[in-house]
């Protein structure tokens, strides 16, 4: 499962999405800048940090904040909510209803036994999309929030040993398909056939514990 990602203001590089507005990429870095920095982690009953997400608008693309998680009833979801697999999708392809990309430029996971933390890169650090699937959830207080789930699929072997299953990491050319497509199995078999391109790209490095390392993780 993916519980913690990273967003380096420092991006330069990006695989988002195709013909992205400068206006939106500034907007992207001046909230990772804001974040200082911090790991972005599931949204809860304490922990209340809303985290940027692209989702389709009336003139293309917008970014907005929401809520890492499922709220069902004015509270967080009790099943787990924040990873959806994505072999649920392809069985099941109403869960494709609402759409949206989390950017990202890096994620974090423990290789288990040696309970090692490793971040997971894309060219050392390109600004990325991972796939995710949204609901409307509204809390105890009456605010409403897009909800997200970050769809996650079977590791590529070079990966495999350190975590069983990876995001659903987006080309910039199929982003614009995924916020707009019409939610069938065709638009979750295409995004996976054409994730496998990004496979050789992605890295993995333990992680020491800095600013933004396992021990801010939970």
């Amino acid at each position: 499962m993916c519980a913690s990602y990273g967003l380096d203001p420092r991006f330069t590089d990006t695989e988002l999405i195709d013909e992205i507005d400068d206006a939106l990429l500034d907007e992207l870095r001046s909230w990772a800048r804001e974040n200082d920095d911090e790991t972005l982690r599931p949204t809860g009953r304490n922990l209340r940090n809303l985290n940027p997400l692209l989702v389709s608008a009336d003139d293309g693309v917008a970014l907005e904040p929401a809520w890492w998680g499922y709220l069902v009833d004015g509270a967080p979801a009790k099943f787990p909510s924040i990873n959806t697999r994505s072999e649920r999708l392809v069985d099941r392809p109403g869960g494709l209803r609402s759409r949206a990309i989390v950017p990202a430029t890096g994620w974090f996971e423990m290789q288990k036994p040696s309970r090692v933390w490793h971040e997971f890169l894309v060219d050392d650090g390109a600004l990325f999309g991972m796939a995710a699937v949204t609901q409307r959830g509204r809390t105890a207080e009456g605010d409403w929030h897009t909800c997200y789930s970050i769809v996650m699929r079977p590791a590529p072997e070079h990966l495999a040993g350190i975590h069983d299953r990876v995001p659903l990491l987006l080309p910039a050319s199929l982003g614009r398909d995924w916020l707009s497509a019409p939610p069938t199995r065709e638009i979750i078999d295409e995004a996976l056939a054409e994730a496998e391109a990004l496979d050789k790209r992605i890295s993995a490095v333990p992680k020491s514990s800095d600013k933004r390392g396992a021990d801010q993780l939970f």
